[in-house]
Formats: structure tokens, C-alpha cells, sequence
């Protein structure tokens, strides 16, 4: 008897824990999800490390009291701390990522979201934590802003491997498609092996579903209400329907038969924020093969425990997405508005996690340093 997390593996999706921790590594938890979950990657962000540090800190004591001796500054113990953790977690994943030839068996690090409108200072760092991870089933998130679009591409001509992040609309990931395909062009001409380069890009779903459903309440009436809680499911399906369409073209065409991979959609913010929804509601609603879903743990357990998967659900429902978004363009909901406003808060909000971050870890150099005293 197949478990759902199998089921849902054997449909062509793959499961990628979206959280990272010290005591989740050295407790053989993360080993744990790989052989029970069928979990083939992990995904960081800022919350997450701001959530592991802050709140696991006694797992980190010893190397911020190395850093605090050392007279590391705030964001180079981060860097250190974080970097750690990440290489530690792609070896454990090392397995998964020489079964699978690279595709799965990652683990994604985030530039700092301080950079996300400086295209430069994005592909610096993103060099950086490329070279000091080491590992070659590292993505580096970069967000999909205006800025970060042609980072990508830089980044990803460098032969290294991308995670595009914060995306919401259908106009941003047509964007993103084509500076990853002008990525792997100039990775190949610059003497690359396009076949080790991946990417992956972050469509965000359930945020979606958020701020689309605070409007439609504000609108009020049978109508918007009937249309609540559909828009970041249909969303997503278009995406697919893009992706599809995209790496279909004779440009994606002659670089997938020269080698190179298809950027993989991958469904993020995943976990159900309305409690009145199904918990796995952003997991069953979109199995296609060749996607990644990124789950919080609550949502992991939720579909290992008791998901229907039932095979494809994103292929063949085109026609009902775009019905959607009509509907609701109908009711007064201006969607690219919305979109702005996610992609705007997004950024916003990673930033205010790093600045949380690095708070905590000046705290706890300082309570180092003063124990050393």
C-alpha cells in the first residue's frame, strides 16, 4: 500500500521540506523525512532562519561564541551560520541528488533580501554563497523583482543553479522564463555543461488566496463570495499552462536537446491559511508532473497522513482557470494590483525576518562576548 507522499512522488511531484534548522539536521530528522516523507529537497528563506536561530539557539551557541572570539561582524555570523547549515543539509541530500542526476537532492540558500532591488550586489552574493557552500545541489533563491531578473540570468550564466523566488504573476514568470533561457544561452556559449545547470521558479499560492479574499470581502455579496479561496489554485494552473507552452518554443527546444534542463514550476507557500480550507488543499489541487511542491511541515504530515492524490489535476483545467480570473476581473478585482501588492509585501516582509535576524544574532555576539570577558 502506497502512502500519499509516495503517490504524490510517483506523480511526478516533488516534495521539498520548506524549512531549514540546526537541531532538524543533527537529529536525524531531516534523514527521517527523506526515507518516511519521500522529502528530495529543502528550501530557506529569512523567516525560516530567523524562526531557527532565534528561536533554536542553543544549537548555535557554541559557533556564535567561536564567531563573537573571532570579532565576526553580525552579518558575517550569519553568513557563517547559515552557509553551515545549508552544506550540511546538501550532504545529507547527497544521495537523493546523485540518484535523481541533480534533479532533486537540494537545498536552496536566499540572498539577502536587503539586495533585492540591486541587481550587482545580488550576483555578487550569489557568487559568494555559491563558492562558500561548495556543493554542487545548492540553488541560490533570488527574488523574481525587476532587479532580480537579469541577476538571474547572470547568475545562472555563471553555470550556477537558481531557486527564482516571490513570484506571483503570469507576466513576472514569463519574465523569468526568458532570463533563465537567456541564462543557460550564455552559459552554453561561455563553455558551460548546461546539463548540471537547474533552476526552479517559486510561484506562490496561497498568499494569493489571501489577499484576493480580503478584497472580494470588501466587495461583498453572494457573487465574490462563490469566487473566494479559487484564484491561487487557478493562478497556478495558468503558470503550468505557461511553463508548458514556453519550453515548447524552438528557443527552449534547441537548448533541452543540447542538454539543458526545463526550469521546473515550483508551488511555494503551500500551507492553508484559511483554517475553513482542506489543509492539503495547495497539494492535491496541483500534482503535474515535473513540478516541486514545497511544503511547511504541518502540510507534509497533513498529506502523508491523509492527502487524496489522484493523479494530474493541473492539466485540462486551462479553460476554468482563465473562467476565474474573468469572474473576478468581473467583480472589481483589479489582479495585477494584487500581484504588485504580494510581490511588494514579499520583499518587505523577508526583509523585516533579516532584520529580526540579524538582531538576534547581535544579541547573542554580544552575550558571547561578554561571558568571554
Amino acid at each position: 500500500m502506497s502512502t500519499p507522499t509516495e503517490k504524490l512522488s510517483a506523480a511526478g511531484v516533488s516534495i521539498w521540506l520548506d524549512d531549514l534548522s540546526r537541531d532538524r539536521i543533527t537529529s536525524g530528522n531531516l534523514t527521517e523525512l527523506i526515507s518516511t516523507r519521500n522529502v528530495s529537497g529543502v528550501t530557506t528563506n529569512p523567516t525560516i532562519f530567523q524562526g531557527a536561530i532565534g528561536g533554536g539557539g542553543h544549537a548555535y551557541a557554541d559557533q556564535i561564541a567561536q564567531l563573537a572570539a573571532q570579532g565576526a561582524s553580525v552579518d558575517e555570523a550569519i553568513f557563517a551560520a547559515t552557509t553551515d547549515d545549508v552544506r550540511d543539509a546538501a550532504d545529507i541530500f547527497r544521495p537523493v541528488f546523485d540518484a535523481t542526476r541533480g534533479v532533486d537532492g537540494r537545498v536552496s540558500i536566499e540572498v539577502s533580501p536587503d539586495l533585492a532591488h540591486d541587481t550587482d550586489a545580488t550576483i555578487a552574493q550569489a557568487k559568494e554563497l555559491w563558492a562558500t557552500v561548495g556543493r554542487p545541489n545548492v540553488h541560490i533563491k533570488i527574488p523574481a523583482t525587476k532587479a532580480g531578473l537579469p541577476a538571474i540570468t547572470a547568475v545562472l550564466a555563471e553555470g550556477i543553479s537558481v531557486n527564482v523566488t516571490l513570484i506571483f504573476s503570469l507576466e513576472r514568470y514569463a519574465e523569468v522564463i526568458d532570463a533563465y533561457l537567456a541564462g543557460i544561452e550564455q552559459a552554453q556559449a561561455g563553455g558551460h555543461d548546461i546539463s548540471q545547470i537547474h533552476s526552479v521558479a517559486s510561484f506562490f499560492v496561497s498568499r494569493v488566496d489571501t489577499e484576493v479574499d480580503k478584497r472580494l470581502t470588501a466587495i461583498g455579496g453572494d457573487h465574490a463570495d462563490g469566487l473566494k479561496s479559487l484564484a491561487g489554485v487557478a493562478n497556478a494552473r495558468l503558470a503550468y499552462e505557461l511553463f508548458e507552452k514556453e519550453f515548447a518554443t524552438d528557443r527552449a527546444k534547441a537548448l533541452t536537446e543540447a542538454g539543458a534542463n526545463p526550469q521546473r514550476p515550483l508551488w511555494a507557500s503551500t500551507g492553508v491559511k484559511d483554517p475553513a480550507l482542506p489543509d492539503t488543499l495547495y497539494v492535491t489541487e496541483l500534482i503535474a508532473p515535473g513540478t516541486v511542491n514545497t511544503m511547511p511541515e504541518k502540510t507534509l504530515q497533513a498529506t502523508f497522513d491523509h492527502g487524496e492524490i489522484a493523479g494530474d489535476t493541473v492539466t485540462g483545467t486551462y479553460a476554468a482557470a482563465h473562467q476565474i480570473f474573468a469572474d473576478l476581473a468581473a467583480a472589481g478585482v483589479d489582479f495585477a494590483d494584487v500581484t504588485q501588492v504580494l510581490e511588494d509585501e514579499g520583499v518587505e516582509k523577508f526583509i523585516a525576518s533579516w532584520h529580526d535576524l540579524q538582531g538576534t544574532v547581535k544579541s547573542a555576539l554580544e552575550s558571547a562576548s561578554e561571558v568571554a570577558r
